[in-house]
């Protein structure tokens, strides 16, 4: 598998993924459902222009590419922006799954300590007041009341105690609900920050947001990329050189005599060349050999370069391609011969407009 259809593969799961979200905090954030749809179908086309406008506008003219550029800023911001909702309110509700964990004690039924403690008031007031009287010689009623009050204080006290406990019970719970309900690692962060969990997950979600459309940009740039042709690598055979010796006309011989002279090499085509030059320059020939780019490669019609020639300049001109010869074939997808021709007939061309100038 090439790299460029992995880099497709990827692309697609993110953008999948990023729909996905889109989708998920749009339905989230409508009221009904007509406001649920619109706010979907909204963020499904921010997603996609985001991922693919820098793709598809990267081989445009400048001035499509500022506004492109512009309208992705605000593709971005916009999806960054649902996807840090989504981020939020999937931390929001799993916090309180995590809260609904906890077990809430089942605490019997009571007064509140409000009411025992004004109660626990008005006994000390009475046990205050009975402690007043004198009574001369033997008062059993007097001590049977005291008596009756102590006991009933001591009741309300213990009363009090055991709802006191109970709401300390209750507080404990509550502060281990709190605790659950923010993330473990964004309270440790938070509190090593020395900021609030609530900044931490916004942070965080808009972190998430922008790592993951920035990667699915750049998948989509490289998926949809130009793949650059391969370079034709020329095969050199093993040529035999073949030299007839010509003969001065005041010794001629007969045709079935006449001397030949066959030279063979398996060297390089440059010595090739070079030794059955010099054999035909020995016997008094001289060899007329047309120079071509590439000898695998048949000479270009004259109309197709002229219409390639118009279209290259063009798109140089426009800034979509470099004059050189390897940017020449990957614009045209043609041959390194006529991708030679047409770069000197374009050297050419603006030689003689300056000329001209």
């Amino acid at each position: 598998m090439t790299t460029q259809r992995w880099a497709l593969a990827l692309a697609v799961a993110a953008t999948g993924t990023a729909v996905t979200l889109s989708i998920l905090s749009g339905w989230q954030r409508g009221g009904t459902l007509p406001e649920r749809l619109v706010w979907v179908a909204i963020g499904v086309v921010l997603v996609v222009a985001a991922h693919l406008l820098p793709a598809l506008a990267h081989a445009a003219a400048p001035r499509f590419r500022v506004v492109a550029t512009g309208l992705w800023l605000g593709c971005m911001g916009a999806t960054v922006f649902g996807h840090a909702t989504f981020f939020l309110l999937a931390q929001m509700h799993a916090g309180e799954r995590r809260a609904a964990s906890v077990a809430q004690p089942a605490l019997p039924a009571g007064r509140s300590l409000t009411v025992v403690m004004a109660e626990r008031a008005v006994v000390e007031t009475q046990l205050a007041s009975s402690g007043v009287r004198r009574c001369v010689g033997y008062c059993p009623s007097l001590q049977a009341r005291r008596a009756s009050l102590a006991a009933r204080l001591d009741a309300l006290n213990a009363e009090a105690g055991d709802i006191r406990r109970r709401e300390g019970q209750d507080d404990r719970v509550t502060a281990q609900r709190d605790a659950l309900l923010a993330d473990p690692v964004t309270s440790r962060l938070a509190a090593l920050l020395g900021t609030t969990a609530a900044r931490v997950d916004l942070l965080s979600g808009l972190m998430f947001a922008a790592v993951l459309e920035g990667v699915a940009c750049l998948l989509w740039v490289l998926a949809l990329g130009e793949t650059p042709l391969p370079v034709p690598v020329p095969v050199v055979s093993e040529p035999t050189l073949t030299a007839v010796a010509p003969v001065a006309a005041s010794t001629a011989l007969p045709a079935e005599t006449q001397p030949a002279v066959t030279v063979s090499t398996e060297s390089h085509a440059d010595e090739t060349t070079s030794l059955g030059s010099a054999l035909l320059s020995h016997n008094g020939t001289t060899p007329s050999r047309a120079p071509r780019d590439d000898p695998l490669s048949p000479l270009p019609d004259i109309g197709l370069i002229d219409d390639d020639l118009s279209r290259l300049m063009r798109d140089v001109t426009a800034g979509q391609v470099r004059p050189t010869v390897a940017d020449i074939r990957r614009h045209l997808g043609c041959s390194q011969a006529k991708a030679t021709a047409l770069r000197r007939q374009l050297g050419a061309r603006h030689a003689a407009d300056h000329s001209a100038a």
